[in-house]
């Protein structure tokens, strides 16, 4: 059983949560499924809270210590006696953890949690702000949200964090996410913001944009 857990104020890193893809490995094994992707860079900012029984638990905190308790908690009850020898294996492994030190990416002060959505569990909710939701069930965006998600910008999100068997590993599987404010674009330059593109018309008072 994993534990979930409510991020607040969190940088969102390459997501896929339009269509679902492979995972982009130099060999595809036969049991890959397609799936949702979104990592979340976490800062001294951000904050976490557990969620049980659909109800948040506890006193919101840092989320880096929530996080690290929580996989804590997950190693204790999947690895029972040889939870700690299993727990500090993994930790340092990107490929058997999903939590690592964004100094080895340099990007010191940051910590990122990587988290994956089976195809076969259903779509992940992906909400704007007000709560309306950004993609509907066969994948294309609603009217209107287009630019609303994107690489760089600022999110509150839900996953559940959880230790697999075989091959041995910390995961996260990815619930919610909720556009928080608009940040610089980890590609380079500004959000996208549609609004302030005018209406154009064909003929010679259109602009040539390409």
């Amino acid at each position: 059983m994993g534990i979930v857990i409510q991020l607040s104020d969190v940088r969102l890193s390459f997501p896929k949560l339009d269509v679902p893809d492979y995972f982009k490995s130099v060999k595809q094994r036969p049991n890959d499924k397609k799936r949702w992707s979104a990592a979340f860079h976490i800062g001294p900012q951000s904050l976490a809270q557990r969620v049980e029984g659909g109800k948040l638990v506890g006193v919101k905190g840092n989320a880096k210590a929530a996080i690290d308790e929580a996989l804590k908690d997950v190693a204790k009850t999947t690895w029972e006696k040889k939870w700690e020898l299993k727990l500090s294996n993994i930790l340092p492994d990107p490929k058997g953890c999903c939590w690592q030190d964004g100094a080895r990416k340099e990007m010191p002060g940051v910590w990122v949690l990587s988290s994956h959505r089976p195809e076969d569990k259903g779509r992940p909710l992906v909400m704007d702000t007000d709560k309306s939701p950004i993609y509907k069930p066969d994948n294309s965006l609603y009217e209107g949200k287009a630019g609303r998600i994107y690489s760089g910008m600022y999110v509150n999100a839900q996953v559940e964090v959880w230790g697999q068997g075989e091959p041995e590993g910390l995961r996260c599987t990815l619930l919610i996410i909720q556009r928080l404010r608009d940040g610089d674009a980890f590609s380079g330059g500004a959000a996208p913001i549609a609004e302030t593109m005018a209406e154009v018309s064909e003929g010679a008072d259109a602009e040539d944009l390409s």
